[in-house]
């Protein structure tokens, strides 16, 4: 009888260290899970924070489009304006020259006229 005791003792231990691996393996297996758990969120975390700058460049690219157009607008406005006044100048320096003109005309005839 003591040899079947000694062998049920021997049996209990060897299925007790098998479970003792089978534990330690799972506990590997739940620290992986942990570690593979906190890496998929930190990719998370740097996925969504580049989808964040991506949006942030995006915006900004829009903005800068709007600043680009509104700096055409604006160019064309002051260049038009530059034509009319360059325009209503060069009407005053005609209009100014045919009164110089004009007066020499009359002082050419008055002259004249006296003589």
């Amino acid at each position: 009888m003591s040899d079947i005791s000694e062998q049920r003792r021997i049996e209990a231990e060897r299925a007790r260290e098998t479970a003792e691996r089978g534990r330690q393996s799972v506990e590997q297996l739940r620290v992986l899970a942990e570690e593979f758990r906190t890496l998929h969120e930190r990719h998370r975390s740097d996925a969504e924070s580049i989808r964040d700058e991506q949006e942030a460049l995006r915006r900004a690219a829009e903005d800068a489009r709007r600043a680009a157009e509104e700096a055409r607008e604006a160019t064309i406005a002051a260049t038009s304006a530059t034509a009319d006044a360059l325009s209503t100048n060069l009407a005053q320096m005609q209009f100014l020259e045919d009164a110089r003109r004009t007066m020499r005309e009359i002082r050419s005839n008055s002259g004249r006229g006296e003589s």
